[in-house]
């Protein structure tokens, strides 16, 4: 019998919701979505659902070193995704990870606060995040609040994403995206090589109270599209089109942000 082809291996790091339209149980959502084997390392709990987090547990930093290294050492990893860290120890002990073994293709999703306003990581870790993990992925996905509070920057605008890439290249940040899906119309800039090279998208606005995990799909989608081999303009856009998709097919679940659809391709 003809040997199967071994899907690309995409490695989550990020929290846990409990209600699934974020974090690491959306993160196997979309990535079996696009046909690739996702593999996790939790790094924190929290108590939450479409009404908001209510709660944050971080994973003991050890506990973490110990499943990031079992992991590695028995997987070849095509792309990582690194959403909410939780605490400034994990973010320590991720950076240490990443030094010691230089996966590919590492996409950080800086995720700072829900939005819901909890505030999801200390200013140590925002702090130990900006200087010595940032430098370390290969693409960074903030958006407009999450560039502004690293940057310092006022992002408004369309305009104002510029500027707020300009100054993560200058920070360490090899190819930025500043998503906008926000803004009206929802507009997402991708910022390559260090800003030598620079793209806008555009999309239409959709109505939905279903955005619940839009940020981490598109951080998790942009990563199996790199696994899978596509260049950054190629994966972005991609990554962009399958989260108009999962929110134009988001159902309505919950009495709050619902979550968006991330299996609707499987669905009709």
């Amino acid at each position: 019998p003809k040997q199967k082809e071994t899907p690309p291996i995409v490695l989550s790091i990020a929290g846990y919701d409990p209600s699934s339209g974020a974090g690491i149980t959306a993160d196997i959502k979309t990535i079996a979505a696009h046909g690739c084997y996702g593999v996790t390392c939790i790094t924190s709990l929290t108590v939450q659902s479409t009404q908001g987090v209510k709660r944050v547990q971080p994973v003991d930093g050890r506990f973490v070193t110990d499943t990031l290294q079992e992991l590695i050492s028995d997987f070849s990893i095509a792309a990582v995704k690194i959403g909410m860290l939780g605490s400034a120890e994990v973010v320590r002990v991720v950076t240490a990870f990443l030094q010691r073994h230089p996966v590919r293709n590492v996409v950080l999703d800086p995720v700072l606060r829900s939005s819901s306003g909890a505030e999801l990581l200390e200013r140590e870790g925002v702090e130990i995040l900006r200087d010595r993990l940032l430098p370390l992925v290969d693409v960074i996905t903030p958006n407009i609040d999450e560039a502004a509070a690293l940057t310092g920057l006022g992002v408004h605008r369309a305009e104002d994403m510029q500027a707020a890439a300009t100054r993560l290249h200058e920070m360490g940040a090899r190819n930025v995206v500043v998503t906008g899906g926000h803004l009206d119309p929802p507009v997402d800039l991708l910022s390559l090589d260090s800003g030598r090279e620079c793209k806008v998208f555009k999309q239409e606005k959709i109505i939905t109270q279903s955005t619940h995990g839009t940020g981490c799909a598109f951080a998790t989608a942009l990563a199996c599209n790199l696994a899978l081999g596509k260049n950054l303009i190629e994966a972005t856009s991609d990554a962009k089109q399958y989260v108009t998709l999962a929110l134009r097919n988001a159902i309505e679940i919950g009495s709050g942000r619902g979550p968006i659809n991330h299996l609707f391709k499987g669905s009709t």
